[in-house]
């Protein structure tokens, strides 16, 4: 294929909820431009966009697909996402390939909950928008009422750019006809709000369509810029297993959808200096990695990179910011599913993949000293399971394992977390679950699960003085002899912890007062309470004694931990818990249920919002403890139209039947392990 210019490209992400028809409109557009000889089915397995074996069993996709087809000299880039809330992670970042974000309805589901979530994502990353109402062929559909809600929910810029006819058997344009038959409204109404809404972009526009000397083609120019300023969305009517509104769609995107050159620019950030990235073949290259997948049988990596800027052969050498030396790209090529097609060049306004290259998503490639361009913003990953390897030997592959699943999601994480455990995030169950089935099968290697220790943390309320440990031990040799004398108190939430050397003269060599210091931090990370780490307190080191032969550093190390211990006991110790800000949007039907099991969980109530399409917005302040099993609950009270996202907040102390309970059950744990 011939390298084209910036305008001749159309970069679009398909987004919505699971189930909307995401995948089964692109296999339609694919297979009415010839890029494909037979139309690809999801539910037979037969889709070239959900390739994997799990996305084929779950008829659903888990992960983003690239692919491309030609329609009037104009090449189509196009990325179908997930649409399950677990996985959006990839169709956030797929989000920084496009110009425009296609958001695909079901006819007969209407606006469900991933409907809204990336609607906002895209608003707020600064794409244009289409919405597409798909599956038009359900029966008992209400399209009049689902059309009310999308403009109440997203706002009257949504206009139908065609509407239904023929009893949904296909589809007639608005703009470009000021009449017909429609299967509902008015193709006239239509037409009218259409321009109004076009020309709006335009003091010029408006004047002359005011003056009645408004051309249609002229309305056809604004129409790209319009979406790209968000103040046009465009709603078009499909239903891609039965070839309708599939013409149509392919001709819309040439006319009504931002081209690189129109649409979103990218500012790109160097130190201080900001610039904004001209869609230029001739300028520097500049280039963002927005995917990244694993051949599972190659175990080839290749990333997906949107070009911004310039043109990039194989001959030539990009790097990241920061790095010193280039890196030779390889072989260009087209991703076509989980196919690759190789490429000359990649020119401004295409998007290229790239194997073999140890680049992350996010990461800016450039021939210059290049910059950062800021990513769609992903949620934060917050539901965790705790990993323990079935066989022994095998942490460090699991660890190699995960780490590859991270490049790939970037709402998937894995870290340390309290007593040393493995601990997996992300944003639900099933995507957690796939990736540890994913694990097992192409890694081989299996793991236990349970829920992660929730992060307490110990500290004092009250002082302690003169607290005196002595160790001492005689073993027939050199013995061990260390005598300190220490004071406690709190310190400020978040301080963190001080140690104060007080002690006037030798009463303990200058040597061995260090050694108090780390047998002290050493007794912090252990904990005393219940086996959590101790913050925000001060020692001060009062007095003591050496004894000339017997002292030692691990003395005064045991000796500092001993009257760390006794002096924590002694200065009103409690436990402290994470507390996260929760923000759950659900039908407004269900506010008041939701309302009383945050409060059953401790949670307090921080506001409440209305939002449009009869849902409402509940924010409170909830122990994390308490939400271990808060996705299967909202799922369970609103039949799975409720979402939530929660984000860390601050520690409190525990009450105190809570903290009992959590030292009773940490003493046990222990018990358990020692025998």
């Amino acid at each position: 294929m011939a390298v084209l210019q910036p305008d001749q490209h159309r970069n679009v992400v398909f987004v919505g909820h699971s189930g909307s028809g995401k995948t089964s409109l692109a296999e339609a557009l694919l297979f009415k431009t010839g890029a494909t000889n037979r139309l690809g089915s999801v539910q037979d397995g037969s889709s070239i966009l959900d390739a994997s074996e799990e996305e084929r069993e779950k008829l659903s996709s888990l992960e983003s697909a690239v692919c491309f087809l030609k329609h009037k000299d104009t090449l189509i880039n196009l990325v179908d996402t997930p649409g399950s809330a677990d996985f959006c992670g990839q169709a956030v970042a797929g989000l920084a390939a496009g110009e425009c974000a296609i958001l695909v309805v079901s006819a007969s589901a209407g606006i469900e909950v991933n409907t809204r979530k990336m609607m906002e994502r895209t608003h707020e990353y600064g794409l244009g928008v289409w919405i597409v109402i798909n599956h038009i062929d359900a029966p008992n559909l209400d399209l009049p009422e689902l059309l009310s809600q999308i403009q109440e929910s997203f706002g009257a810029e949504c206009v139908p750019l065609n509407l239904p006819t023929g009893g949904g058997k296909g589809v007639i344009d608005c703009l470009t006809n000021e009449s017909g038959d429609a299967d509902f409204s008015s193709v006239a109404h239509a037409h009218t709000a259409l321009v109004e809404a076009i020309v709006g972009v335009d003091d010029d526009l408006m004047e002359k369509y005011l003056g009645g000397e408004l051309s249609d083609e002229e309305v056809k120019v604004a129409a790209a810029k319009a979406v790209a300023q968000g103040v046009f969305i465009p709603v078009l009517f499909t239903d891609a297993c039965s070839d309708v509104g599939i013409t149509e769609f392919l001709d819309a995107l040439i006319s009504c959808c931002p081209s690189p050159v129109t649409g979103k620019r990218r500012t790109m950030v160097e130190g201080e200096k900001e610039t904004e990235v001209e869609p230029t073949p001739g300028g520097p290259f500049i280039g963002q990695v927005f995917k990244i997948s694993e051949d599972p049988r190659s175990r080839i990596k290749h990333i997906a990179v949107r070009v911004h800027s310039g043109t990039l052969t194989s001959d030539m050498s990009i790097k990241t910011v920061g790095e010193t030396k280039g890196t030779r790209p390889g072989q260009l090529m087209r991703a076509f599913g989980n196919e690759y097609k190789e490429l000359d060049a990649g020119v401004a306004g295409d998007i290229i993949s790239l194997a073999k290259l140890d680049y992350s998503i996010g990461d800016v490639l450039s021939t210059d000293k290049g910059g950062t361009i800021a990513m769609p913003v992903a949620p934060k990953p917050m539901y965790s399971l705790a990993l323990e390897s079935k066989s022994r030997g095998d942490e460090d592959k699991i660890g190699v394992a995960l780490k590859r699943f991270m490049e790939e999601d970037p709402c998937f994480e894995m870290d340390r977390g309290a007593g040393g455990e493995l601990v997996i995030r992300g944003l639900g169950d099933a995507q957690l679950r796939t990736y540890l089935k994913r694990m097992a099968k192409n890694y081989k290697l299996e793991v236990e699960t349970k829920p992660p220790r929730i992060p307490y943390r110990e500290t004092i309320t009250g002082q302690a003085r003169d607290i005196e440990y002595t160790h001492k031990k005689q073993t027939g040799g050199a013995g061990q002899f260390g005598r300190v004398i220490i004071n406690m108190f709190p310190a400020e939430r978040g301080e963190g912890y001080e140690f104060i050397d007080k002690i006037f003269g030798g009463a303990i060599d200058q040597a061995f007062r260090p050694s108090v210091d780390k047998g002290i931090r050493t007794q912090m990370a252990e904990g005393v309470l219940a086996g959590y780490p101790v913050v925000d307190v001060k020692v001060e080191l009062i007095d003591g004694k050496t004894h000339p032969v017997d002292s030692k550093d691990i003395a005064f190390q045991i000796a500092g931990r001993g009257a760390f211990k006794d002096a924590f006991m002694k200065a009103k110790p409690v436990l402290l818990e994470p507390i996260v800000t929760v923000d759950v949007t659900v039908p407004a039907e269900n506010v008041g249920d939701i309302q009383g099991d945050l409060a059953s969980r401790r949670g307090r109530p921080q506001g409440q919002d209305m939002l449009p399409g009869n849902m409402a917005s509940i924010k409170a302040v909830v122990p994390l403890a308490e939400l271990a099993d808060y996705n299967s609950r909202i799922s369970s009270i609103t039949g799975g139209q409720g979402s939530y996202s929660m984000e860390f907040s601050h520690y409190e102390v525990v009450p105190g039947n809570v903290q009992q309970q959590i030292i009773d059950a940490s003493k046990k744990q222990a018990e358990s392990a020692a025998s």
